[in-house]
């Protein structure tokens, strides 16, 4: 390459003892400050990378700075593919995670490397198969964007290093996804008893606070009613967290729900790079709109500050963050001594499950939950061994009729 035979060029001669320091500084400095030079003055045919790196300026950390400036160009290339700011800093910072395990900059990842991180990940740290898939999916992403021709970043990492880098995940060690459902096991639904409990529970707390005179009543009663609210729609926590006053209305065709009879889904959860899903969720239970009427009426005018759209807004007047859902949930849960692998979401897989289970339509089901297939919605139903012998047991009946029945119109 021309700047190899530059510097080449710039070393002939026998150097004196004395100018060891300048010859290394050479090396160092003039090497960089002319592939530089040629790399970032907009010849043409360079990658759009480079645009990252300042023309003309030395690097006093050319590792670092680097980096970051692989970082920000991978930033700049998935923001012009649509993905949120939450997507793109979550796969930086698995970026910044795999880079401090390895010891080493990109350029010098290996395969090994790589396979020693996703072992640790499994064995040291026990995260799900999911996780482990997107921390694997996130460094195979970054791989691809350094190694892809139009971003030349092989060139830059060649000129300042002597090295370039190379796609570490392989179909033969990278985690694969060959199921839809890949919760544990041991996540399930409510049974409708130990929702009850829930229920009933979080009711009692309520007037316990507010019968000792003091102010978390508020806090209490809004818990407990979003906690109902996420049961009653099959609500994910971001989607109940999001809902604002009107995000409810009237079902023309359920006038008996009052103007709870509807709610808008607006941040439904979203594809790769596209924007939230919508959708409608109808009320079917009747005890939904007595509770909702009560919390806004009621309750929410003495804890939401004027102006606030949120409907469950916090204590500080903003609205409720998901860490605090999920704490909140965690530790009225854990009073009553259930099952750990309740979590918030199981109030979801609870709201399909016992649809199901009531005899609702799997389609309507489904039209409720938002999943785009069948299968998905079935990984959520969690039905009861109790449903399963009624229904054997409503078929079973049903056929003997019809036999019997058909045998006796044979006779007559």
């Amino acid at each position: 390459m021309r700047w190899r035979v530059a510097v080449q060029a710039a070393c002939e001669g026998e150097p004196d003892e004395d100018d060891h320091g300048d010859a290394a500084r050479l090396r160092s400095g003039a090497v960089r400050a002319r592939f530089r030079a040629g790399v970032t003055g907009g010849s043409p045919g360079l990658g759009a990378g480079h645009a990252v790196l300042v023309p003309g300026v030395a690097l006093l950390r050319p590792e670092e700075q680097v980096l970051e400036a692989m970082l920000a160009g991978w930033e700049g290339q998935q923001a012009a593919r649509g993905l949120g700011g939450a997507t793109i800093s979550g796969r930086q910072g698995r970026i910044r995670s795999f880079a401090d395990h390895a010891g080493c900059p990109p350029w010098l990842w290996t395969a090994q490397l790589f396979e020693e991180w996703c072992a640790d990940l499994r064995s040291v740290h026990h995260v799900a198969a999911s996780t482990l898939r997107g921390q694997a999916g996130a460094v195979r992403l970054f791989c691809e964007y350094l190694t892809d021709p139009a971003y030349a970043w092989a060139e830059v990492c060649w000129g300042y290093f002597g090295t370039h880098p190379v796609q570490v995940c392989t179909r033969w060690n990278s985690p694969r996804h060959v199921q839809d459902g890949e919760s544990g096991p041991e996540r399930r639904a409510f049974t409708i008893a130990e929702l009850q409990v829930l229920f009933d529970h979080l009711d009692d707390r309520v007037a316990a606070v507010h019968d000792s005179g003091r102010k978390g009543w508020l806090p209490a009663f809004r818990d407990a009613v979003l906690v109902k609210t996420a049961y009653a729609f099959g609500l994910r926590r971001r989607e109940v967290a999001m809902l604002d006053l009107a995000d409810l209305s009237a079902n023309p065709r359920a006038p008996e729900f009052g103007r709870y009879g509807v709610c808008q889904v607006r941040y439904g959860k979203a594809g790769a790079g596209s924007a939230p899903k919508r959708r409608s969720v109808l009320a079917v239970w009747g005890w939904v709109p007595e509770i909702l009427e009560q919390w806004i009426t009621e309750v929410r005018p003495a804890l939401a500050r004027d102006g606030t759209a949120a409907l469950w807004p916090s204590e500080r007047g903003g609205r409720i963050g998901l860490s605090a859902i999920d704490r909140r949930f965690a530790a009225e849960r854990d009073v009553l001594g259930l099952d750990a692998a309740l979590e918030f979401h199981s109030l979801r897989r609870s709201h399909i499950t016992h649809l199901i289970e009531a005899g609702w339509d799997p389609l309507f089901v489904q039209q409720q939950a938002g999943h785009a297939h069948a299968s998905t919605t079935s990984l959520y139903t969690c039905v009861s061994s109790d449903f399963r012998t009624r229904t054997l047991r409503r078929v079973l009946d049903e056929t003997v009729s019809a036999a019997l029945g058909t045998g006796q119109g044979s006779e007559g």
